[in-house]
């Protein structure tokens, strides 16, 4: 399939990229921020309120997102996109919204700390603290002791997966899923390393050569590519990590990396789904989740939640 004329319209409208720039971290944080909607047009929910996680590595800012009224919930722990130093509760708002609605779950949006202003592995840190506190605090948040879910696009999904493998490895086995929209799992940057980072090199939004200044931000905090704490993907034992739904763009230049992933988990015994979307391209899911065969994404994170 081409790919979907709504997503080509957009981006037909953008300014061309200058990939020989360094990004200008206050400028493209500015541009988000404009971009967000008016709380009047955002999805309507039982109730969305702001809170501080205390976690060990601090205070860290939360968005509790409850969908319907109920006695408990299973919880979803969500991290934001935005290539490590970009992303904030309000840019990907509408995201946690979705999920909350679409999967019945409550939501914990996760303010972590991002590059270049705190160096690796604050954010990550931030991530894990606010897992162990959502499940510390389960009775707060009505949890019903069931699923405790992490979920996230992607860098974020590459902090999903780095959370699942690390909570493993500290006998906290408590995470029952983990949901991968489009992650990026693999910080190696030479363009060789995936088929899809020549095919979807150019034209879709996301471009290959835009990937290391992107992410330069984070790695030169320290960051090393060669560990799987930074690329998931590296990790040489998978097994007994969550099941896992990892989500692709057949128009990405991260697609490979994340339906590799997606396979040495089921190698590994991990219970996967992959699912690629055609005709999207690098964030459908934030982007374009208003089109309805991409507003599924959402719909199939609640199937995979809620399956028995």
């Amino acid at each position: 399939m081409s790919l979907h004329p709504e997503i080509a319209r957009v981006l037909a409208a953008l300014p061309p990229l200058d990939h020989g720039a360094t990004p200008d971290p206050e400028a493209l944080r500015a541009a988000e921020a404009a971009r967000v909607p008016p709380l009047e047009d955002r999805l309507p929910l039982h109730a969305v309120e702001d809170a501080i996680a205390v976690t060990s590595s601090g205070e860290v800012p939360v968005r509790i997102y409850t969908p319907a009224e109920a006695d408990s919930y299973g919880l979803l722990v969500y991290f934001h996109a935005g290539a490590f130093f970009l992303g904030s509760l309000e840019t990907h708002d509408g995201v946690a919204r979705s999920l909350a609605k679409e999967t019945g779950h409550k939501v914990v949006s996760v303010g972590y700390r991002l590059a270049p202003e705190a160096a690796y592995p604050a954010g990550l840190r931030d991530c894990y603290g606010v897992l162990r506190w959502a499940a510390e605090h389960g009775e707060d948040l009505k949890w019903d002791g069931g699923n405790l879910a992490v979920a996230g696009d992607s860098s974020g999904g590459n902090f999903a997966a780095v959370v699942a493998a690390m909570a493993h490895d500290d006998g906290f086995d408590r995470i029952t899923h983990q949901v991968l929209f489009y992650p990026s799992v693999d910080l190696d940057f030479d363009v060789d390393r995936y088929a899809s980072l020549r095919d979807n090199a150019e034209g879709y939004g996301l471009e290959t050569a835009g990937l290391k200044p992107f992410n330069s931000f984070y790695l030169d905090s320290g960051a090393d590519p060669a560990d799987p704490l930074v690329s998931p993907v590296r990790r040489e034992d998978l097994s007994g990590l969550p099941p896992a739904l990892v989500v692709t763009a057949e128009y990405d230049p991260l697609r490979d990396e994340g339906e590799l992933y997606g396979h040495r988990l089921k190698e590994a015994g991990v219970d996967v789904t992959i699912s690629r979307y055609a005709g999207a391209n690098h964030g459908f899911v934030a982007n374009f989740g208003w089109i309805p065969e991409y507003h599924r994404a959402f719909e199939e994170a609640g199937e995979f939640l809620n399956r028995r």
